[in-house]
């Protein structure tokens, strides 16, 4: 399978087929000082690649199509996962998968159960079909919020992933009341009397991402970003065209060091270098100890700390002093 690379990696991809080349001709030729060399070359060009990475790069690398999504991280990390379906009125929106599954080292033993629920894009056409590209319908913030009382009800931490472009603006999702289903979850995620963490693990889009997206934690992976609009669409409305989407993405200050500065998200994840598209195994393993850590020092917390915690973190942001 060819690897997908993005315009500003070219570099580096030119250097690590080099690499894969000569490693194919050492059956007949020692080459191993000729590979050391570029490989110690390599490793620099990522480091400085990778660790000054504009706005809208990191967007790019969010958007990956090889990148993990939610069921990668949950089949990776988790043990007996089981996925529960449907929202008790409509249908099951596939946008948004979620069930119980138990996190080693999260408690003791072979770890407390947890409920996983996330975003889920295809990775093809028609898996992309099948998942509507990663865009609930209402049905899907009912189903999440249907999980999360059943998390509740069995005093089971939650945990969210965040990974979409955005909540599916069909007329027929407006119709079954798309924005209630969305300010609903808000509102009951507010109050909810678990823990919640909230993992941004690509895209953190607008509402989209914001109907499962309030938690006592809110994380986000390195390469990812979380805003209230699209780089895109914010060029588009203020400059009537995408051609300014790289100013845009640098206003916004979307990505994980800027909204950790600003207070909006509490911890950045480390990705493997080059993305968490490189190896899903060590991203999911980096993301694990991270949760782990979280979850363990949350269950200390009585209920009413935790909601009343929540409320006031949501409640600060936005709130500025001169």
């Amino acid at each position: 399978m060819t690897r997908i690379v993005l315009d500003f990696e070219k570099t580096v991809a030119e250097l690590e087929e080099k690499i894969d080349a000569l490693r194919k001709d050492t059956e007949h030729l020692n080459l191993s000082d000729d590979i050391g060399k570029l490989e110690k070359k390599l490793r620099t060009s990522q480091e400085e690649l990778y660790s000054h990475l504009s706005p809208w790069q990191r967007v790019q690398l969010a958007r990956h199509p090889e990148r993990p999504y939610t069921l990668d991280y949950i089949h990776l990390m988790t043990k007996d996962f089981i996925e529960l379906a449907g929202d008790r009125g409509v249908r099951d929106d596939k946008a948004i998968v979620g069930g119980f599954a138990r996190l080693p080292g999260f408690g003791k033993g072979e770890g407390n159960t947890v409920m996983f629920i996330g975003h889920q894009k295809g990775r093809d056409t028609k898996s992309n079909v099948y998942r509507n590209f990663g865009m609930p319908n209402p049905e899907g913030y009912r189903k999440a919020l249907r999980l999360m009382k059943l998390a509740e009800k069995f005093k089971k931490p939650v945990v969210t992933f965040l990974d979409t472009p955005g909540a599916y603006p069909g007329i027929e999702a407006e119709e079954r009341g798309q924005a209630e289903a969305i300010a609903r979850n808000i509102f009951e995620m507010a109050r909810l009397q678990v823990p919640i963490i909230v993992v941004i693990i690509g895209e953190g889009a607008s509402g989209g991402a914001l109907g499962i997206g309030v938690g006592d934690r809110v994380l986000m992976l390195e390469n990812t970003w979380y805003s209230v609009i699209s780089p895109e669409s914010c060029s588009s409305i203020l400059w009537r065209s995408w051609d300014f989407k790289e100013k845009a993405a640098e206003a916004l200050k979307l990505t994980a060091p800027d909204l950790l500065k600003l207070k909006i998200i509490d911890r950045i994840v480390p990705e493997p270098l080059g993305g968490a598209h490189r190896s899903y195994q060590q991203s999911a393993d980096y993301l694990k100890e991270v949760l782990v850590e979280e979850l363990n020092n949350l269950s200390k917390n009585t209920t009413t700390k935790l909601t009343d915690r929540r409320v006031e973190k949501f409640v600060k942001m936005g709130v500025w002093e001169e």
